[in-house]
C-alpha cells in the first residue's frame, strides 16, 4: 500500500520557456474574483493579466500572484485586444455564445489572449466581435454557468495541461 506524507508549499515547477497566455479580464463586480484569477494565473505561469475599469487586488486572496505578474490596467478592453492580436495573440473569450466550441475540443494556440466575461454581463457584444474564438464550459447541473474565477481557472488550467512545457 502507497504511503503518502503532505508537503506544504512544494518548490515551483520550472517552465522550459515563459508561458505566452495573457488573461483579460473585462470590468468585473468583485475584486474577489479578480484576486482568485490573478492568483491561479500566477499558480500556473502567466505573466501577464489586463485588467479593465476600477478593480483592486485583494492580497490576501491574490497571494503571490499580485507581486509575480505584470498587471496592465485599461480604461477598455477595445484598444487593448486590438494590440495583442497585432502582436500575433489568438484572442479567445470564455463565454456561453450561440457559436462557442467546447473546450473539451478546442486547441488553444500558444499565444492566446483569453479574455474573462463580467459575473453578470458576461462579454459585451463589443468585445466579443473582436475575438477570433469563443470557449465554453459544459455544465451539467444548476446553476447554468461557472462563477467567473471558476471557469477562467479550468480555462488557464486546460491552456497549460495542452502546453505542459517543463
Amino acid at each position: 500500500m502507497a504511503s503518502f506524507e503532505q508537503l506544504r508549499h512544494k518548490p515551483q515547477t520550472e517552465l522550459s520557456y515563459p508561458r505566452e497566455l495573457v488573461v483579460a479580464c473585462v470590468p468585473m463586480r468583485s475584486n474577489v474574483n479578480i484576486s482568485t484569477i490573478a492568483r491561479t494565473a500566477s499558480a500556473c505561469g502567466v505573466q501577464k493579466l489586463v485588467l479593465c475599469g476600477n478593480n483592486k487586488l485583494i492580497s490576501k486572496i491574490a497571494r503571490d500572484g499580485a507581486s509575480e505578474l505584470e498587471i496592465v490596467v485599461r480604461r477598455t478592453l477595445g484598444p487593448a485586444l486590438k494590440k495583442f492580436k497585432d502582436d500575433g495573440y489568438r484572442l479567445v473569450g470564455v463565454e456561453q455564445t450561440t457559436n462557442s466550441q467546447s473546450i473539451h475540443s478546442y486547441r488553444f494556440e500558444e499565444r492566446t489572449l483569453l479574455v474573462v466575461g463580467n459575473e453578470r454581463l458576461g462579454i459585451s457584444e463589443d468585445v466579443l466581435a473582436a475575438l477570433d474564438d469563443v470557449v465554453e464550459i459544459p455544465v451539467y447541473g444548476l446553476p447554468h454557468s461557472f462563477n467567473a474565477a471558476t471557469a477562467t481557472s479550468m480555462a488557464i488550467y486546460e491552456y497549460c495541461r495542452q502546453y505542459s512545457n517543463y
